[in-house]
């Protein structure tokens, strides 16, 4: 049998022991809480510090209802970066609605590496801190824009664990600035940009979201078991005042094995990510790439945004598992591969860039399944980097 969950210990339980207060019982914790900085630094950038807040809510019986989760992240730079983003996944009573949502305004900057995953070698030794490249190699490609996300899509439940959804995206850049481009002339994101008719200073990705969704997993934020899988269409239009009209299909999917009745936690999991153009043109900055998912997870080992293309895919595959018998310290061995085109010679799935790594859990709050992730990986071409989350992986 698991280890009840009164048994457990959590960051919570330890802080309770040093300090002497008096916990609730997992009975009548209906909510959660947890907290975690956010480091990091770019020569361009500065150095950044903010906070990612975790806020969890049981909206109906536990047995026929996921647990629904909002996320807030708020950072600064010394060089004039400033993000918040609220992000949600919230379930209504027997699971009849999901609303799901994304919103974002920055003012923002990355390290561009150009289109497709031919490029490896460039960036040979760069190491980043929450995808955040500690060093700018002579072939990467500093931007700053300004950015403003709009994105929801609702859920309804048409059958045993399968909704039908829709949804609107509004992703629109402006401001934005080449930091090479007056002494380079050109920078991929420019030479791009007037080769698909778009102004390189501002541009939008406005559009509509119709996807299917299949949800068994036993927790959204840590499963053990179950199967999610999220599959849809994305179609930027003109009249929603998008540049260009432009489709898309995007999938979403991830399976869980657990090996263990006894130690549930004992974990195989598998995720496969990715975004296909079908036709039309996607702005530069839209293209699907590293670390562009909801929760910026895709392809530990590589910085935000290295690899980029008008088609993109990820792969990896986890194995976690306890380390102390408590469930406070759990670890994760995991491998990772993306693929990317370039619009031009090189094909979806013709060239791949390989992450692996190791990671440390600690259980931060034992009823919402909350735990403190820290990964360490490395990628090809002596590519490393540390990242942490609230929250596994996928």
């Amino acid at each position: 049998m698991p280890l009840p969950i009164d048994q457990q210990v959590d960051f919570s339980d330890v802080f309770n022991k040093i300090f002497h207060t008096i916990p609730k019982s997992a009975e009548e914790q209906t909510s959660s809480f947890a907290l975690l900085p956010v480091l990091g630094y770019n020569p361009s950038f500065g150095f950044v510090l903010g906070a990612k807040v975790n806020i969890g809510r049981q909206y109906g019986d536990p047995a026929n209802t996921m647990y629904s989760i909002y996320s807030l992240t708020a950072f600064a730079s010394t060089n004039g970066i400033v993000t918040l983003q609220a992000r949600h996944n919230v379930f209504k009573p027997e699971n009849k609605w999901n609303f799901q949502g994304n919103w974002q305004l920055s003012r923002f900057g990355l390290v561009d590496y150009g289109l497709g995953v031919d490029n490896l070698e460039g960036s040979g030794g760069a190491f980043d801190i929450e995808h955040w490249p500690v060093t700018n190699p002579d072939s990467a490609f500093p931007m700053q824009y300004k950015y403003l996300r709009l994105n929801e899509k609702a859920f309804r439940k048409i059958g045993p664990h399968l909704y039908a959804g829709a949804g609107v995206s509004f992703d629109i850049y402006g401001n934005v600035n080449d930091l090479k481009l007056d002494s380079l002339g050109t920078t991929p994101h420019y030479e791009y940009s007037l080769e698909k008719g778009i102004n390189p200073g501002h541009y939008s990705a406005n559009g509509l979201q119709f996807s299917i969704q299949y949800n068994t997993r036993d927790h959204p934020l840590r499963a053990y078991k179950g199967i999610y899988a999220e599959m849809g269409f994305r179609f930027n239009q003109k009249w929603l005042g998008s540049s260009e009209n432009s489709s898309q299909f995007q999938y979403d999917l991830r399976k869980y094995w657990s090996l263990s009745k006894k130690n549930p936690e004992h974990v195989i999991a598998l995720w496969l990510w990715g975004s296909y153009r079908l036709g039309g043109t996607i702005p530069y900055m839209e293209l699907p790439n590293t670390a562009s998912d909801v929760y910026n997870r895709v392809g530990e080992a590589y910085p935000l945004g290295r690899f980029r293309g008008p088609s993109y895919a990820f792969i990896e595959t986890d194995w976690r598992f306890p380390v102390t018998r408590n469930k406070l310290i759990s670890a994760v061995f995991f491998i990772n591969l993306q693929s990317a085109s370039n619009g031009t010679d090189t094909k979806l799935y013709q060239n791949w860039a390989l992450g692996e790594g190791i990671g440390i859990r600690i259980l931060f709050d034992k009823v919402s399944r909350t735990t403190l992730c820290i990964d360490f990986a490395k990628g090809n071409y002596g590519s490393s980097g540390i990242y942490s989350g609230l929250g596994e992986i996928f």
